[in-house]
């Protein structure tokens, strides 16, 4: 039976990552597509042969839908995520699926209530960086890990959206979700506490474009996490544990195994010797927010009764927390 379909807010991301991932996956049925935009209509219409709407609620009425997706302005995603759900529909909502933790509490609320799935959007987790180093924790390459250092940066600038406070713009809800979720995944612990700065750049609008946070997890570990203005790349990764360090660039993944050695006298500073130190070059695959057509196939499996899509709406709930309390520190 197929998964009828329909995306609501056919912008880039609509009409690309999430548009090509549902027609590269056969259990998907493109039914109708909204948007505003009687151009964005006209090009899924052609691509899709399907319905189109300038009004979701008047999509929600005439179709028959499983699924919609929803991929609109972030300060939209609550409302209509609720209209959806109650209209008795599945839905996937891109991130930041909430622009707080009230907004978050009302959908999982009324997802409760009307017995649909609720999936919001988080296809970092499945980044090839960071399943890569799953795997280098669980062998313990590098010891017992004590500082997490995630960066992702830019000096490019946008002028849409995004740059404005009204619409659920800033770059902390909008990479966010990429930069502070997978390393809080990766050591798998709570974050207990938080310090941050925000601050306004090289973007036109309201909002930050720069963050910075450092989380406390409740195993001990520190978790260095930005989205900076920089002209020279910053390291994805930085990883230290107390038997070295892994550094990834992109599709490079660095490990460095080093075993501290005892000083030769330990009354004296100057005389410590050097650890061994052996470096492993690897590299990923290029999907580092993760294969959107991959995901989309767990999505089916969960809509056909399965367990692929494994984000929850609690841990979504608690990763909006974390951004709240960044904002909050801020």
């Amino acid at each position: 039976m197929s998964i009828r379909t329909a995306i609501l807010g056919y912008g880039r991301s609509g009409s690309s990552m999430h548009a090509s991932a549902i027609e590269a996956n056969a259990p998907f049925e493109m039914v109708a597509v909204c948007d505003i935009d009687p151009k964005r209509r006209e090009e899924a219409a052609g691509r899709f042969g399907c319905a189109t709407y300038d009004a979701y609620h008047a999509m929600l009425d005439r179709e028959e839908l499983d699924l919609v997706c929803v991929v609109t302005r972030s300060d939209q995603h609550c409302v209509m995520t609720c209209d959806c759900l109650e209209a008795g529909v599945d839905v996937l909502v891109t991130k930041p699926w909430a622009l707080n933790e009230a907004e978050a509490r009302r959908m999982i609320d009324t997802a409760r209530a009307t017995g649909k799935r609720l999936l919001p959007w988080l296809p970092a987790r499945w980044g090839s960086d960071l399943l890569r180093l799953k795997e280098l924790m669980a062998e313990r390459a590098i010891g017992n890990v004590f500082l997490v250092r995630r960066s992702v940066h830019s000096f490019g600038t946008r002028n849409d959206w995004q740059t404005e406070r009204r619409c659920g713009g800033g770059y902390l809800l909008n990479w966010g979700p990429h930069i502070i979720d997978p390393p809080v995944l990766l050591m798998g612990s709570r974050v207990e506490s938080v310090y941050a700065r925000m601050k306004q750049t090289i973007n036109p609008g309201d909002v930050e474009d720069v963050f910075f946070a450092v989380l406390n997890l409740a195993d001990g570990t520190l978790v260095q996490a930005e989205f900076t203005i920089s002209a020279e790349p910053t390291p994805s990764w930085f990883i230290q544990g107390d038997r070295g360090t892994i550094v990834v660039r992109g599709t490079q993944v660095a490990i460095h195994h080093s075993t501290p050695p005892k000083p030769d006298d330990p009354t004296q500073h100057a005389t410590m010797a050097a650890g061994e130190d052996g470096v492993v070059d690897e590299t990923v695959g290029e999907d580092l927010y993760g294969d959107e057509k991959a995901i989309y196939a767990r999505i089916a499996d969960t809509l056909q009764g399965g367990d692929g899509y494994t984000v929850k709406p609690a841990e979504a709930l608690e990763l909006t927390r974390v951004l709240d309390a960044i904002r909050t520190s801020a």
